[in-house]
């Protein structure tokens, strides 16, 4: 029998604290309209315990972390919260439970305090409430945890890091004894990543539990005590600290599919391909998202763009492609000056763009493949008879691509949307590449990407440099910024801090130009 939620159930969380597990998932199903998302996935996280869930685009971790969140109910299997089986019908249920998820996309109001944006967190806040006492309640727990904080700052003004604080301060606030985090490091500087994985131990100490999503290893061996593996919907396999090393999870979570292999050769010339000189941007508030930015791209360099996000990457490659204008300064590709072009000149001037927002401008999500692919170049003779599209070279362009950059299409005129995110990066690639561009700028190409399918991407962009093809990266992991640049340039507040080279540089010292030290500032 299936108990419904109610709060005295929810209680037995906090009350037993002699349960070994805190959470079961047992045979949990659920299906959409032609797809099966979850297909019996069964494991456990124990009390006082840090789960890894790890898998490849679609492999089913979203979902499951919906339905143990309120947002999905499944349509078979169990839950069990401290034993008891539970239904949960709305995410509050799953709060009132103590179970609290950070997203990815944080839920704050930017022009509201800290304090308000916790206090709006809380529940049973009375009409008549003691603003110095939830104050100090909310600083006893900064304080605990060695966070930087005032919970007077207004959102807006803080770094990307500190707005995650505040998510999972919120969490704590409510008690949750679960927490779910989210790819949570992909905007964090690796100082900030240390701090972050310091915080989770201590939380780990005080016994509450911890399910951590994310695609990189290195984080995932650092942290796990357990890591689950999903792939198409499946739980395959749970190992234990000290079973499994890099090459074991990969293996299971990848199965028999390869990783596309490449190597990088130091290609680049002298030649300068696109030079951005002072420039200058400023957004819808009038703040600068770049001031006085200078940066010089080389003929068949791989240049990384290395900087927490919100520091102006965004800014630079809409100005690069031509989806926004400048403020001040000049950007000159080969000498010909494209400062303020529209994205239909950048084009014809040599520069691809793989996009920040995949889903929303990087394809049209209901058009077929066919016709995504030919986005930037309906207009060639190529794909017309006259006046009207010629259907059959419009397929024969997609078969081609198709098989060229391994794309898993579906049926013919299958809308792009219906696609993994893997695949619809492929399909961007595929079209922004077909034209042998000069340029690739390409803005966090492998965000939420698997194993597999940032390996493909890592393959594209190595192979363009071997070509000729310049790319500024901009990426959030140092780990990938290391292993493809031929240069790192590393960005704070929308300026320039420096140049480092990949191969006579650290994580930490990037770090820290990531927090706007300069090189020149070092004791």
């Amino acid at each position: 029998m299936v108990l419904s939620f109610h709060h005295s159930l929810c209680e037995s969380i906090y009350i037993d604290c002699h349960m070994t597990d805190i959470l079961n998932f047992e045979n949990i199903r659920k299906t959409f309209p032609g797809v099966i998302a979850l297909d019996d996935v069964s494991f456990s996280v124990a009390r006082g315990e840090i789960h890894t869930l790890l898998g490849e685009n679609g492999a089913g971790k979203s979902t499951l972390m919906n339905v143990l969140t309120g947002l999905y109910h499944p349509d078979r299997g169990q839950i069990r919260i401290a034993g008891e089986q539970i239904h949960f019908t709305s995410p509050r249920d799953s709060l009132a439970c103590g179970i609290g998820m950070v997203h990815q996309h944080f839920m704050l109001v930017p022009a509201h305090s800290v304090f308000e944006n916790i206090l709006l967190a809380l529940d049973n806040i009375p009409n008549f409430y003691s603003r110095k006492t939830y104050k100090q309640k909310i600083q006893k727990l900064i304080d605990e945890f060695d966070l930087d904080l005032d919970l007077d700052t207004p959102v807006w003004r803080l770094s990307i890091g500190a707005q995650q604080w505040i998510e999972l301060i919120k969490l704590l606030m409510r008690d949750c004894q679960l927490l779910v985090l989210d790819e949570p490091t992909a905007v964090l500087t690796p100082q900030e990543a240390d701090r972050l994985f310091n915080v989770l131990r201590k939380l780990k100490q005080q016994e509450k539990s911890i399910i951590f999503i994310s695609h990189k290893m290195r984080e995932v061996m650092e942290i796990s005590d357990r890591v689950t593996i999903l792939k198409k919907g499946r739980s395959i396999a749970t190992r234990t600290r000290g079973d499994f090393d890099e090459s074991t999870l990969a293996s299971l979570m990848i199965g028999r599919d390869k990783v596309p292999q490449w190597q990088k050769t130091l290609q680049m010339s002298d030649e300068i391909v696109l030079d951005i000189q002072n420039l200058s941007v400023r957004n819808d508030r009038g703040m600068s998202d770049l001031d006085d930015f200078n940066l010089q791209l080389k003929k068949g360099e791989i240049l990384g763009i290395a900087g927490v996000a919100g520091n102006g990457q965004k800014a630079l490659a809409e100005v690069l492609t031509g989806l926004k204008n400048t403020n001040q300064g000049r950007i000159l590709a080969r000498q010909k000056d494209i400062t303020n072009s529209n994205a239909r000149y950048s084009y014809i001037a040599g520069i691809a763009h793989i996009p920040e927002d995949r889903k929303s401008i990087g394809i049209a999500p209901d058009m077929s493949v066919d016709e995504n692919l030919i986005m930037k170049s309906f207009k060639s003779g190529s794909f017309r008879n006259w006046i009207f599209q010629n259907k059959k070279a419009i397929r024969q362009n997609a078969e081609e691509k198709i098989e060229q950059f391994a794309i898993k299409s579906g049926p013919d005129g299958t809308p792009v949307r219906y696609l993994s995110g893997g695949n619809i990066q492929k399909v961007i690639i595929a079209r922004e590449l077909s034209e042998h561009p000069a340029v690739l700028v390409a803005l966090y190409p492998t965000r939420g990407l698997d194993i597999g399918s940032a390996g493909y991407v890592h393959k594209v962009i190595a192979d363009g440099a071997d070509r000729g093809m310049s790319t500024i990266l901009i990426a959030e992991d140092l780990d990938e910024l290391l292993k493809l640049s031929d240069r790192i340039a590393v960005m704070f507040r929308g300026k320039l801090i420096g140049y480092v080279n990949p191969r006579k540089t650290t994580r930490e010292e990037i770090g820290l130009m990531m927090s706007g030290e300069t090189p020149g500032d070092k004791a």
